[in-house]
């Protein structure tokens, strides 16, 4: 199985848990990843994202294979009804 057929048959549980161990560099029980671990998990988070996800989100990589860079103003827009409905709940 090469690494596109193992990327496409990953479900989004595994997804998750990989880019977890990648932010964290550790496995959900507490175990380090080594450094082979950790590349090849980043290696499998980055086609997830470019080929399943086809994920638009700031900093990730985007269908076409380059990662996604949002201005701030574009940030701003994209959060602005959180950021609305976080200061109502505060009231």
């Amino acid at each position: 199985m090469d690494i596109q057929q193992m990327v496409n048959a990953m479900t989004p549980d595994v997804y998750e848990r990989l880019r977890q161990a990648v932010e964290t560099g550790k496995w959900p029980d507490g175990t380090p990843l080594s450094e082979g671990q950790r590349d090849s998990s980043m290696q499998a988070v980055m086609l997830y994202q470019a080929t399943v996800l086809k994920s638009d989100e700031h900093m990730t990589v985007g269908a076409d294979g380059s990662i996604v860079h949002k201005s701030k103003q574009e940030l701003k827009q994209q959060f602005q009804p959180s950021i609305a409905r976080f200061k109502a709940d505060d009231i």
